[in-house]
């Protein structure tokens, strides 16, 4: 007795088509499960047996073999306990095989109720690629699944239903995708800001561009809370930006049933206590901080107070917007395309040169704490501002700042003119130009030319500091619509440069 299912399974953020065969045979009662199969894989025998029995059909005494295939490559998770389960029915023509364009997946209980696994969106996207008609998914991972488009989704509660719907006996309403609404997620606003009027102007440059902000000011001047609204500015996310980002965090098992796709732009802000695994990809491959912020914003508070050898990891990832994560169960390459904020006191107690006078730190401490941050990093970082203490004034006085849809009106049309100017290429903002880009859209005129020369030597720039520097006051001129970077654009984005780590 043979039955052939097709299923799905995960390789990175990725899905890839799975062909379960089963084979019952005479011989000693037995069930194996083979094609690199991990524990949870094995178990699966156990989770079909009794939900097979409780549901009243027959367990076969017999040799089952169960091949999944392509039998080289690793496979994980609890997907392949629907498959399993409907080979063997299939096989003993206990139940109706299902269609060549069928496909399923999904984790059972003893009692044959599906419950939904992680990365539903990256194989349904495998499934419409493989040219699957109909996909049979736990209900809790429909909606989810059901973006994909390409393929039809149906929610299946348990087995029962399943297999009676394979009968013609039963009706399942395919699942309708979710609507794509960036506009439903509500995000803090900037209007609940009070003073920080050089901060937000800072943060309107990033986000129009693109670029990596340091913020450095002593405690409860407002950096987190500038930062956390941050993502209310951003430009929304497209389709396909949303599909990518919805994928990563179908993988790392953080979409619900009652969030199955990412509409706002990730926010992600590890814990200063957080180790390379949690920013890189864990043990088990799964994606870490810096792929979750993907499309988004990684804000670390404290930079400081980060494990050097954490912050050293965010080199590639800013550089080439992916992060290759090499563990024992494999390698995988993450996209992790992200804007950088971070924030820092200027010494260790928060208040160095405050005019109150109640930093205590000696000039080496002070020197110590921010020689944390190598200077490689800081050469990654395009925007350093200072957010000074609010004066009793501004504390006093009603929030009367712009609010964040006025921001991101702004910062809307100065991307437009980036998508623009960058049409055809794989550019899509100031902050990931090229030589050849920056060559073409940041010429400098002869008076600007000497303000730059007189900034380079004056500050000790590098070359990467002075393309991030022409990055810059090109998304500046983009916020003022103009055609070339004048001479105000780029005092302001050198601006942005003066501040000094010690």
């Amino acid at each position: 007795m043979y039955a052939r299912i097709r299923s799905l399974g995960i390789k990175g953020i990725g899905g890839y088509e799975v062909e379960l065969e089963v084979s019952i045979t005479s011989g000693l009662p037995r069930l194996d499960i083979v094609g690199l199969p991990d524990a949870a894989v094995k178990e699966a025998g156990d989770r079909v047996r009794a939900a097979v029995k409780y549901n009243g059909w027959e367990f076969p005494v017999s040799r089952i073999t169960v091949n999944l295939a392509p039998a080289g490559t690793k496979k994980a998770g609890t997907v392949y306990d629907l498959p399993v389960l409907l080979g063997i029915l299939a096989a003993t023509e206990q139940c109706k095989p299902p269609l060549e364009q069928d496909m399923f997946f999904g984790e059972l209980s003893l009692t044959g109720q599906l419950r939904p696994v992680s990365g539903a969106l990256p194989m349904a996207l495998a499934a419409e690629k493989a040219g699957a008609k109909r996909l049979f998914v736990p209900r809790d991972n429909a909606a989810e699944a059901a973006f994909a488009q390409g393929v039809q989704v149906y929610p299946v509660n348990d087995v029962r239903q399943l297999t009676a719907f394979l009968a013609g006996t039963e009706t399942i309403q395919p699942a309708a995708p979710a609507v794509f609404d960036p506009g439903a997620v509500p995000v803090p606003d900037f209007a609940e800001v009070k003073g920080q009027e050089n901060v937000k102007r800072a943060l309107e440059v990033a986000a129009a561009g693109g670029h990596n902000v340091l913020m450095v000011g002593p405690p409860g001047a407002g950096k987190s809370m500038l930062a956390k609204r941050l993502p209310g500015i951003l430009p929304d996310l497209s389709r396909e930006e949303a599909l990518r980002t919805t994928a990563i965090w179908s993988v790392a098992g953080l979409t619900t049933a009652e969030e199955p796709v990412i509409f706002r732009r990730p926010f992600r802000a590890p814990n200063q206590t957080a180790s390379r695994q949690a920013l890189a990809g864990a043990a088990d491959l799964k994606p870490g901080e810096m792929s979750l912020a993907h499309n988004g914003v990684l804000f670390l508070d404290e930079l400081p107070e980060f494990h050097r050898d954490v912050l050293d990891l965010l080199r590639q990832p800013l550089e080439e917007g992916e992060i290759t994560v090499s563990r024992a169960a494999g390698t995988v390459t993450y996209p992790s395309r992200f804007m950088l904020v971070c924030a820092m006191n200027p010494c260790r107690c928060g208040w160095y040169g405050h005019p109150s006078g109640r930093c205590r730190c000696s000039e080496r401490s002070v020197r110590e704490y921010q020689g944390k941050i190598s200077g490689p990093l800081l050469d990654r970082i395009d925007i350093m501002v200072e957010v000074p203490a609010l004066e009793y004034e501004e504390l006093e006085a009603r929030p009367n700042g712009e609010p964040s849809s006025a921001v991101k009106a702004r910062v809307d049309a100065a991307r437009a003119a980036q998508r623009a100017r960058f049409a055809g290429t794989d550019v899509r903002e100031n902050a990931r130009m090229g030589p050849a880009e920056m060559e073409a859209c940041c010429a400098l005129d002869p008076e600007g030319s000497a303000l730059m020369k007189g900034a380079y030597e004056a500050l000790g720039l590098t070359a990467r500091s002075y393309d991030r520097i022409l990055r810059v006051a090109r998304t500046i001129a983009d916020l003022d619509g103009a055609e070339h970077i004048g001479p105000m654009h780029l005092a302001e984005a050198i601006q942005y440069r003066t501040f000094q780590i010690k």
